[in-house]
């Protein structure tokens, strides 16, 4: 004999009348039947379809439902059912050429999402990943300090020594003048009178 499954609490929440047609809701909440609460509220979110925005509106109902009414919490609840049934349609219609007019079929549909608690080992857990850890602060390099300028005495004679290595010839030529200088200055030396004697005869000379 087969075994009963045993029953579960389960926590009801339905959106009646909604503007969307039974088959458009039924492909979204085919995403999230059987997934985790916390699971099916981000697929939703991510649905690019109109009938997704209805269908997280009736989930988070159901969830509210569930921790306040029944005390669970949202991480330990799954989607036990998701469905959608047909409503009443709106007629309406649109004129056409001749005379004639078309049909236009407003559908509605209730949409119903039941949680249930989960059994242990029903909601696999993400493993916690741990933290990274925070990278070692690079220590700022010292500053080089500026160099110090050197005063403009001690900069000039390396320009002077350059114009020295640069015109050694003139410096050659100017010392055999220089040197010449002092030997013709000897001769007029000597040409002078040694005593006032002889600059007196001289004198006498010339007045006879």
């Amino acid at each position: 004999m087969a075994v009963a499954e045993q029953e579960r609490e389960t926590v009801r929440a339905q959106a009646r009348y909604v503007r969307c047609s039974a088959r458009k809701a039924r492909l979204v909440l085919e995403h999230i039947r059987g997934k985790p609460a916390v699971e099916a509220r981000s697929i939703l979110a991510f649905q690019p379809r109109a009938a997704a925005r209805d269908a997280g509106k009736v989930l988070a109902s159901a969830i509210a439902n569930a921790e306040n009414n029944a005390g669970h919490d949202e991480d330990d609840l799954i989607v036990w059912a998701a469905y959608a049934d047909e409503g009443p349609t709106l007629k309406r219609w649109r004129a056409r050429a001749r005379g004639r007019v078309n049909r236009i079929r407003k559908r509605t549909c209730h949409i119903t999402i039941t949680l249930a608690v989960a059994q242990p080992g029903e909601i696999k857990r993400r493993p916690v990943r741990p933290a990274p850890e925070p990278e070692p602060e690079e220590k700022p390099k010292p500053r080089r300090k500026p160099r110090a300028k050197k005063p403009a005495a001690e900069a000039a004679p390396p320009v002077e020594a350059e114009a020295a290595e640069a015109t050694p010839e003139p410096d050659a030529a100017a010392e055999p003048e220089a040197a010449a200088e002092p030997e013709a200055a000897e001769p007029e030396a000597a040409a002078e009178p040694e005593s006032d004697t002889e600059a007196d005869k001289e004198a006498t000379e010339d007045g006879a």
